[in-house]
């Protein structure tokens, strides 16, 4: 490699050839996402950028990046952040990477948490790197927000973000196993928890399985093992008439929909996400 040729357009395009040829979706967004992170610039800046030669050291980083990648790595690990809601979230190995799919879970939080102000309290259970409970603090001004995780390196995490985003001072982060104790009742409660069947694990794609931490997939024998268990303390935990959101995997609307309605729950939904997979369910406390 001649050092003055390796210009910004033309690593992206190696870099886009690569990337396809190891068969990774999206080769040039990825490919331009991470040497725009490296190079401390947006995507734009990169096209405003395309004749700029790059230095030996930023070769030498990117060709380390390019590795981690095509190593299975997830992006969003490598650059250290992702975007959820229009924000941008610190993310590592810690915690799951927040998914575009969770976003229903918020907006139908934010849709019934307008409906129950004043004095509205809301509780996250397995709040990962914050994504949720950020993002609700942002949208129900007032609330009063705590959120749960048994990670604390997710914990640390999720109040660094907290931090960032100025809303600290609205959410309570606890660590902990799904319900805090010595709460009073909360008006709504919401959780993405882990709904992968644990038989299904080893076939999940390797950025997944080998990256991301299991105890945040595995959602036990058909995948519904933290349903029953929400389902079954939620009540003593929600105000009469309080609602509870979860997020699921697809095919499992039916069995948590019964889940739900065995726990004592009415006004069961299910709410779909972008591809028509029952992605959110909602139930009251009677």
């Amino acid at each position: 490699m001649a050092q003055e040729r390796w210009t910004v357009l033309k690593v992206i395009q190696w870099t886009t050839g690569h990337f396809q040829e190891k068969g990774i979706a999206n080769p040039r967004l990825e490919a331009e996402v991470l040497l725009a992170h490296l190079l401390g610039i947006d995507r734009m800046g990169l096209y405003l950028n395309y004749d700029r030669p790059l230095k030996e050291e930023e070769r030498t980083a990117y060709r380390e990046m390019i590795q981690r990648r095509t190593g299975g790595e997830p992006i969003a690990y490598i650059i250290g952040h992702k975007e959820f809601w229009s924000l941008r979230f610190a993310v590592n190995p810690e915690c799951l990477i927040p998914r575009p799919e969770t976003e229903h879970l918020v907006e139908e939080a934010v849709r019934i948490g307008k409906g129950l102000q004043p004095s509205l309290r809301v509780l996250e259970i397995g709040h990962g790197c914050g994504a949720v409970a950020i993002a609700l603090a942002k949208e129900l001004e007032g609330a009063e927000i705590v959120a749960t995780d048994i990670s604390s390196g997710a914990h640390a995490l999720a109040q660094e973000n907290a931090e960032a985003h100025g809303v600290s001072g609205h959410i309570h982060f606890i660590l902990g196993d799904l319900f805090p104790s010595d709460e009073r009742p909360f008006s709504l409660i919401c959780s993405n928890p882990p709904y992968i069947p644990t038989e299904e694990i080893l076939h999940l794609a390797p950025e997944v399985k080998d990256y991301e931490p299991l105890t945040a997939l595995d959602g036990g024998e058909n995948g519904v093992r933290f349903f029953r268990q929400i389902a079954r303390e939620a009540p003593a935990f929600l105000m009469e008439g309080g609602w509870l959101l979860l997020e699921m995997g697809k095919g499992q609307a039916p069995d948590v929909a019964a889940i739900l309605q065995e726990g004592g729950f009415s006004h069961i939904d299910l709410v779909p996400d972008h591809a028509g997979i029952e992605r959110v369910i909602r139930a009251q406390r009677q």
